[in-house]
């Protein structure tokens, strides 16, 4: 695949020399008797720092996709806001990796909802799901008018052919697809597994540095987005768009991939999570989550998040006098989080690759009773964390869990019990040295 570089750049490129116009954005006629079409994320009005827009140059005007919609069934697609009777208390959650099934599954009906939140009608919220793939889309393809993607790939691989051109991504990577956008996924070499985080608000960006200053974290160098590459296939296609937490399918007379040509801001990506450069504690105290933020979408209120993309990457622990793991905690924000592959040091037994777990706004939550006893009591030398990544999809609001997740099997009826071998070391009269 052929790639550029860079986090929010404006890049241009063109499949056939000349199919970009020079100088304008649509003149009055465009070379090759192509069509020229602005797909904007953002308002038009909205300041030059956020202003989403990208020009395409394309063999048919997506009009052309106007025909007759018809709703059709959404599976096991949920869009908030949904509350569903799954009968599951309040609590910590956590569920076993869920076998990819032996049947015939795309990225549309291998799509998963877990858990809800917010208002997609508000352009607030997410939603995280599960995705199982079997088998490509052949002539089928998808748009999500409701939000943007954020595919964090588990198992197996995954092509993703764009109108903007063509994205793969293998365990360890993420492929963004904008809302809007129209796409298809189709397998590389056998069935995947892969994590899903649907962002209703304003698309995924880095976070601020602040007294980090210019490096480390997620450096835009690393982001990767398409080079152009059309489609001219005339004969029957699908387009199914999911508006309203509806999903719509239309039929329509050629391939929509036909973008020859584009320049602009808004457009899909990648990004290897292994070349994220995390920075921590280097003399004592575990440092909040929030260093280990890859992507925000940010909210209307000045520093918290409507989404952040976290990641516990390789890295050493170097802390002194420190309880390394996460410290136990109460907190604002919703935290549902997935293990790609590896060992997550908070939770050794029963969080494994595949795996995922919730732990809602304000419900306590942190290292297992085996954790805290190694924890407290190991000899702290230098250690590095290696072959493990764990991520979260944190988000302001409460994440409801869907029928679909309550039912699963592979859900953990006692995960609360990995708490319960904490003791009580309470001594009035002990005091450890300072």
């Amino acid at each position: 695949m052929s790639y550029m570089s860079g986090f929010g750049n404006s890049f241009e490129t063109e499949a056939l020399p000349g199919a970009l116009p020079v100088g304008r954005n649509s003149p009055q006629k465009v070379n090759y008797g192509l069509y020229a079409e602005q797909l904007s994320g953002s308002a038009f009005t909205a300041p030059q720092a956020s202003n989403e827009r990208s020009w395409l140059y394309r063999i048919h005007a997506t009009v052309r996709h106007m025909t007759r919609f018809e709703r059709v069934d959404q599976g096991n697609i949920r869009t908030a806001p949904v509350r569903e009777d799954g009968n599951v208390p309040i609590g910590p959650m956590r569920w076993s990796p869920v076998p990819i099934p032996s049947g015939e599954l795309t990225f549309i009906t291998g799509l998963n909802t877990v858990t809800t939140a917010g208002d997609a009608e508000t352009l607030s919220g997410m939603a995280s799901h599960l995705l199982f793939v079997t088998a490509s889309m052949t002539r089928e393809h998808l748009s999500n008018a409701d939000g943007e993607f954020l595919v964090v790939a588990q198992e197996g691989k995954l092509r993703f052919r764009t109108e903007f051109g063509v994205i793969d991504i293998e365990p360890g990577e993420i492929c963004v697809i904008p809302r809007g956008v129209i796409f298809r996924v189709e397998l590389i070499d056998g069935p995947a597994r892969a994590y899903v985080c649907e962002n209703y608000g304003g698309g995924f960006t880095l976070p601020d540095r602040g007294p980090i200053g210019a490096n480390c974290l997620a450096n835009p160098r690393d982001f990767l987005a398409p080079m152009a590459a059309y489609e001219d296939v005339e004969g029957p296609h699908t387009l199914f768009v999911k508006w309203g937490g509806e999903l719509h399918r239309t039929e329509i007379s050629q391939s929509p991939l036909d973008v020859v040509a584009w320049h602009g801001n808004y457009y899909p990506y990648k990004y290897d999570l292994r070349r994220y450069s995390p920075v921590g504690a280097i003399s004592f105290d575990h440092p909040d989550p929030s260093i280990f933020t890859v992507l925000t979408a940010p909210s209307e209120s000045p520093g918290t998040a409507n989404i952040d993309f976290v990641i516990f990457p390789e890295r050493w622990l170097v802390g002194e006098n420190t309880f390394r793991p996460p410290w136990y905690h109460r907190n604002i924000m919703s935290e549902f989080m997935g293990l790609v592959y590896g060992v997550y040091d908070a939770k050794p037994e029963g969080f494994v690759p595949g795996g995922f777990s919730l732990h809602n706004q304000m419900l306590p939550h942190g290292p297992d009773a085996d954790a805290f006893e190694h924890a407290s009591n190991v000899e702290l030398k230098p250690v590095k964390l290696t072959n493990t990544l764990a991520f979260m999809f944190e988000t302001r609001f409460r994440q409801r869990v869907t029928a679909y997740a309550a039912a699963l099997p592979s859900r953990q009826d006692r995960y609360i019990d990995c708490w319960s071998g904490l003791k009580k070391h309470f001594d009035p009269n002990r005091r450890e040295p300072r």
